[in-house]
């Protein structure tokens, strides 16, 4: 598709340089995620079912649902998001924000997105990564990473019934922090790639599908 703007370089490189000052600069990018492999089809026509996570001093954040009031933001290792398939990276600016600064900023972002108040179209993980990414470097994500809850906004009665679920069916584990990083719990589930026949069900599972040892965090959230 045309209005992808791809990078292919390495972002761990350079993640954490150190500027003069002691503040760490970081680049701030976007990956996004294929939730269906229909979406080699439709991309064409300018629509598509993406995932999204920011990836900050080396690691990735997006939020998921679960049925829970508590932080539905999680880290995962950069592209490799569990159950969806890595489509391409997108680079949105730099800041200059120690790691653990950007940790307190995440977990007081993480008190604003419950994995109960998750919605496919309006408030998902694209959602999420558009209010960090305006935060961070004062500019959106590209536009086309969520333009299908855009149109659902508007059009809701000409999207299929599964794509305006709001519930997962499988709840990630979610345990108490009890590291000095902050992070949440860990959750782990059988592998599962995703097919056209899981369309429907892909579009509420969200974090219940692990790719082999990888890991979902879960973000303890600033209490308020």
């Amino acid at each position: 598709m045309g209005e992808e703007s791809t990078s292919n370089s390495k972002p761990d490189d350079n993640n954490n340089a150190a500027n003069n000052n002691g503040s760490y600069e970081s680049p701030v990018i976007l990956n996004v995620y294929d939730l269906t492999p229909a979406n080699q089809y439709t991309v064409w026509l300018g629509f598509g079912i993406f995932h999204s996570g920011i990836e900050v001093h080396g690691m990735e954040y997006g939020y998921g649902a679960h049925d829970f009031p508590i932080s539905g933001v999680f880290e995962v290792e950069p592209k490799s998001c569990p159950g969806f398939i890595y489509r391409c990276s997108v680079p949105l600016g730099r800041i200059k924000m120690p790691p653990s600064e950007f940790q307190a900023f995440l977990e007081n972002v993480a008190s604003e997105y419950h994995g109960d108040t998750y919605h496919l179209i309006s408030k998902n993980c694209n959602h999420f990564t558009d209010d960090i990414a305006q935060r961070l470097t004062g500019k959106g994500i590209p536009g086309w990473v969520n333009r299908l809850a855009r149109v659902g906004a508007f059009c809701s009665c000409l999207l299929p019934e599964s794509l305006q679920a709001t519930t997962v069916k499988q709840l990630p584990e979610y345990h108490p922090c009890t590291e000095e990083d902050g992070s949440g719990s860990m959750s782990s589930t059988t592998p599962h790639e995703p097919t056209e026949s899981d369309d429907g069900d892909q579009d509420k599972h969200l974090l219940s599908s692990p790719i082999g040892s990888r890991e979902v965090a879960f973000i303890r959230e600033t209490q308020r």
